[in-house]
């Protein structure tokens, strides 16, 4: 056998290959799906090199601007509250989705409801959140409105979680 052929895949395995992929397809959704996109594409730009704080904020901002519009002004405020109570995180994008990290680590993150079609967007804290309280504490706050009261909650929660 030449060496020209040996290297050629028999029909047989890349039928098997199309089955595998078919299968996968099914498993996820197409909004999980493209979420595992986005991720790989983050991990390979932060393996290209050291993301910069503007950087992260403009691919933030990028993923904000996608958003329906009153998705999008509840993020902007978010962000902006983020930044003004824990100016030392990093703005960035997790899974397609605006996050903020900590020594490199996402420590919160907001969801948009149009993401995975859900019916509230939401506000979550990594397990790199400080937020440990005795055997069961919340992690994820569903956003109906975002008001100036729940704007407190989330300043004193991120506070809480940076440590």
């Amino acid at each position: 056998m030449t060496r020209s052929t040996a290297s050629k895949s028999s029909p047989r395995k890349s039928a098997a290959k199309k089955t595998a992929a078919k299968k996968s397809a099914a498993t996820f959704t197409a909004e999980e799906q493209a979420a595992m996109k986005a991720r790989a594409r983050e991990l390979k730009a932060e393996a290209r090199a050291n993301r910069s704080s503007a950087e992260g904020e403009a691919d933030l901002l990028a993923r904000v601007d996608e958003m329906a519009a009153a998705e999008r002004d509840v993020a902007r405020r978010i962000h902006a509250l983020v930044m003004a109570t824990a100016p030392g995180l990093q703005p960035r994008t997790w899974y397609g989705m605006p996050a903020w990290a900590k020594d490199g680590k996402v420590l919160c993150f907001f969801q948009s409801a149009g993401k995975f079609k859900t019916r509230y967007a939401t506000f979550g804290f990594s397990d790199q959140a400080a937020l440990d309280d005795g055997g069961l504490w919340p992690t994820s706050f569903a956003i109906h409105r975002f008001g100036d009261a729940e704007a407190a909650t989330l300043a004193a929660l991120v506070r809480r979680a940076v440590g």
